[in-house]
């Protein structure tokens, strides 16, 4: 690259570009460090244990979670299924990276469990000089926000295809201090990840809690479905064809009704709602003020407007105004594997008087009858997520969706306003607990993030 520079323009000689990437002329000295920057390449090697996959043999496969959540257990599974044959083979202690995911943080270290799982070459792993860096530091290195920018600058491609390329990995510098240091680092590390892991642990086990304190209160228990006759000749059953109200073998075999001991069981009727619409499909205008929601700001029992489009005002003008949010609205994503069945009740002002596309059901329940935050709380729930996996359609694209009949179908408990409210209390503070520790994890993460700053890159 030639040193003469016009206000922003900046000169390059062409010959040098043999990889293409923009970010690569204009990133220089991208960390301020107090330690020795050596290349990657000098901590590690790469490894290609080559491995033919036989029909006959179980083999290991691993994924690794994004943003340093570690290498985990894909499956064992037998080499039939197996439809590349020509893998690698990894062993304890590796360093593992995908080449496609490593920018979103997917590296990680092979534990024992893993020893001799196969991947593709899609993945890569590296022996460590254990003499000159300790492989969790590396981790942690390589998976900081420092770092992003620069995996994107090691890689080519297009999109969210963006593979690592090797030789530009590996001669990235980065910062290696003496190894006492590395390690004080890494101990000092994992005492805040361990909080955060922590209260992960306590949230999982407080939202567990909150399906088994409806059972409990509801005083409810699983009907098996009785479509099914009692005749079975091998793998042949009956079905009573005049009850089956899903097509499809999955749907009718799994099918149950919930019941309680204790209150009606009841599906939604003209009684027990108002309004039972669907969004509209959104006219975007990004130049536009206006905002319509989708089923990324619908979470589970909360409305996150950062996610809202911009749409055309007059446009908008148009809709009526009837199925607009209100207070006690409740939003249910009716489409999307992942997505579809999660549902939060509008309690704030702030997100009232908005419109929602075509993924997301709006329901207006009869508040004589029906508690709206009771119901929000029921339908996050196992009792009825449980019946939207049969409920759902199209599982074979995968294009699920949860129609407005479908929701017309599900059946929950019904006990009287007073006990609702119960209900309702109780979850709601079980919910503060979660949000704190959620909070308290947020707080340690930009901690970690302050402290990798102050011990690496300052």
């Amino acid at each position: 690259m030639v040193k003469e520079n016009y206000n922003i323009l900046k000169f390059i000689k062409f010959n040098d570009l043999v990889n293409w990437n923009i970010k690569k002329f204009s990133y220089d000295n991208y960390i301020n460090t107090k330690f020795n920057m050596i290349p990657i390449r000098e901590c590690i090697k790469r490894i290609k244990d080559k491995i033919k996959i036989a029909n006959d043999q179980r083999y290991k496969r691993v994924t690794i979670k994004t943003n340093n959540g570690g290498v985990l257990l894909r499956d064992n599974i037998y080499g039939k299924y197996i439809n590349t044959k020509d893998q690698f083979q990894i062993k304890t202690g590796q360093l593992i990276l995908s080449k496609i995911d490593a920018r979103n943080g997917a590296i990680g270290i092979v534990n024992e469990e893993l020893d001799k799982a196969v991947i593709t070459g899609n993945f890569w792993v590296f022996d460590a000089d254990l003499d000159k860096v300790n492989l969790e530091y590396l981790v942690l290195i390589l998976t900081s926000k420092w770092f992003v920018e620069k995996w994107e600058v090691c890689s080519n491609g297009s999109g969210n295809r963006l593979y690592l390329q090797e030789e530009l990995f590996l001669n990235t510098k980065i910062p290696v201090p003496k190894l006492e240091i590395q390690n004080q680092i890494v101990k000092e590390f994992k005492i805040m990840s361990n909080t955060i892991k922590d209260n992960e642990a306590t949230i999982k086990m407080l939202e567990d809690s909150i399906d088994k304190y409806l059972y409990e209160k509801l005083e409810i228990n699983i009907k098996k479905n009785n479509n099914i006759s009692n005749k079975k000749y091998k793998i042949l059953e009956f079905i009573n064809f005049m009850n089956i109200t899903q097509w499809g073998v999955n749907k009718i075999l799994k099918a149950s009704n919930i019941e309680s001991n204790k209150f009606n069981i009841i599906s939604l009727n003209s009684k027990y709602y108002q309004i039972l619409a669907r969004g509209k499909s959104p006219k975007y205008d990004e130049n536009s003020e206006s905002i319509i929601l989708n089923q990324k700001c619908n979470r589970l029992n909360y409305i996150d407007l950062s996610y809202a489009k911009n749409v055309n005002t007059n446009w908008l003008l148009s809709i009526n105004k009837e199925i607009f949010t209100q207070k006690n609205d409740i939003l249910i994503n009716s489409t999307g594997e992942g997505t579809i069945g999660r549902a939060s009740c509008i309690v704030n002002d702030e997100n009232t008087n908005l419109m929602y596309d075509s993924h997301i059901l709006l329901l207006r329940v009869n508040t004589k009858y029906i508690n709206p935050e009771y119901y929000t709380y029921l339908f996050n729930s196992n009792i009825v997520q449980n019946q939207i996996e049969v409920l759902k359609g199209a599982e074979a694209t995968k294009q699920t969706e949860l129609g407005i009949e479908n929701v017309k179908k599900i059946m929950i408990p019904l006990p009287e306003i007073e006990v609702q409210q119960q209900i309702v209390n109780y979850i709601f503070e079980i919910r503060e607990k979660i949000n704190k520790l959620k909070i308290h994890s947020e707080l340690i993460n930009h901690q970690i993030e302050i402290y990798i700053s102050t011990k690496i890159f300052k």
